[in-house]
């Protein structure tokens, strides 16, 4: 059972969105607006956080800010519909997931055990341990270690991360990585290109340059093994 905090200033979406995920057997908290969401995080943290982006006071962005400045929970946000600008802000600041609304709360009940599932579970056929020249991924923890410094990242880029690195030279369009990391069918790929480049930032030298994780143009992204992207250096910096 999971401790999940639905933050939405809407009473009735709390209670019907939280009457979807307590059926899950999961313990729900409510707040109303960012303050309340912030203070009962400090309080007692939650395992996920559903939350609304329009709040009143404290928005729900800068509670994503906030709560990514100190911890790694999970995060789903509720956006309108067409506010496109504020998804792609909301996963820049590392939120794991959206749903747009008006939403199923069955669906968004579905997503939280998802999101749940994979930020606890070993995903199947995946090693619990992974070396890549310098970056060593151990599952049961659920760490990263590049060059001996812990990396921060969120549930998703995490992920992402382990399941690139677990697939050295394969490319994946970006239809498969939303099927493969994030459960979903189908689905906004600009999901898949902000959580990459927020992943670049992490692991590259120069992220606008990357040779780890590289863009196969009109196709999708591969993971360049550490021996592989270090001939590629070597290779450019003698043809300069």
């Amino acid at each position: 059972m999971a401790r999940v905090l639905v933050v939405d200033d809407d009473p009735t979406v709390r209670e019907v969105v939280s009457s979807y995920i307590r059926a899950h057997d999961h313990e729900v908290v409510e707040a109303g607006d960012g303050e309340s969401a912030l203070q009962t995080m400090a309080r007692r943290p939650a395992d996920l956080v559903v939350l609304d982006l329009m709040l009143p006071g404290i928005d729900g962005l800068e509670v994503c800010r906030r709560l990514r400045a100190v911890r790694s929970v999970p995060i789903i946000m509720l956006t309108a519909l067409g506010g496109e600008l504020d998804r792609v802000a909301g996963l820049e600041l590392g939120a794991d997931d959206y749903v747009s609304k008006p939403f199923s709360a069955r669906e968004l009940a579905l997503r939280v055990e998802s999101v749940l599932r994979r930020s606890s579970a070993s995903a199947p056929g995946l090693p619990d341990r992974l070396v890549d020249g310098d970056l060593v991924i151990d599952h049961p923890r659920r760490s990263a270690v590049l060059r001996g410094e812990g990396l921060t990242l969120t549930g998703r880029e995490y992920d992402l991360l382990r399941y690139l690195v677990a697939h050295p030279g394969v490319t994946f369009s970006r239809d498969d990585l939303l099927e493969n990391v994030w459960g979903w069918s189908i689905g906004d790929r600009s999901t898949v290109t902000v959580h990459v480049r927020r992943l670049r930032e992490k692991v590259e030298a120069e992220p606008s340059h990357p040779a780890r994780l590289v863009t196969v143009w009109g196709v999708g992204y591969l993971w360049e093994p550490a021996a592989a992207a270090a001939l590629g250096a070597m290779r450019d910096g003698a043809g300069s």
